[in-house]
């Protein structure tokens, strides 16, 4: 059976974020009226390629209490009109706050996108209150290049998990 690398990373101070501010077009929307829809939509549209499953099965009401909690946050990234990307910043205890999900639809990967994208996932962090650390994980499955931005941008890895992927 396969194995899956996960990678747990992490930015515990504001002066280790090397940001990336060049846009190449990529406007950042928060969307503000919660709707756990467009939470499922998104989810979809960036995961299918990265195999995201962990909430595939689950009912409109997860999706609910999931997307619409007042500590999730989620920025939209569209270029020309059209949503190419997004993130969710959930904020949690002890001033931790963790990039939940974090991508680029399949066409807009290699367009440059994906640095900028998650520069304004840092700052959008380290901006909420009492922000302490900022943390995400990945995974082997995920794009060749996804470890190395989270690194480029300034997080360091601190723990890697391997599982047995079972299906």
């Amino acid at each position: 059976m396969p194995q899956i690398s996960i990678y747990h990373l992490e930015m515990t101070d504001r002066s280790q974020f090397n940001p990336k501010h060049q846009s190449n077009g990529l406007t950042l929307i928060e969307a503000k009226v919660k709707q756990y829809e467009f939470n499922r939509f998104l989810y979809q549209f960036v995961g299918a390629a990265w195999e995201w499953t962990d909430k595939l099965t689950w009912t409109d009401s997860q999706w609910q209490v999931y997307s619409e909690a007042s500590n999730l946050y989620l920025y939209v990234g569209y270029v020309d009109g059209s949503p190419a990307g997004y993130f969710e910043l959930q904020q949690q205890e002890d001033g931790n706050v963790e990039i939940m999900y974090f991508g680029l639809g399949q066409r807009f990967i290699g367009q440059g996108y994906g640095g900028y994208l998650l520069t304004k996932a840092i700052e959008h962090a380290w901006a909420l209150p009492d922000t302490r650390r900022v943390w995400v994980h990945t995974c082997s499955l995920d794009h060749p290049s996804a470890l190395q931005n989270y690194q480029a941008r300034g997080f360091t890895l601190f723990r890697t998990d391997i599982e047995t992927q079972t299906h």
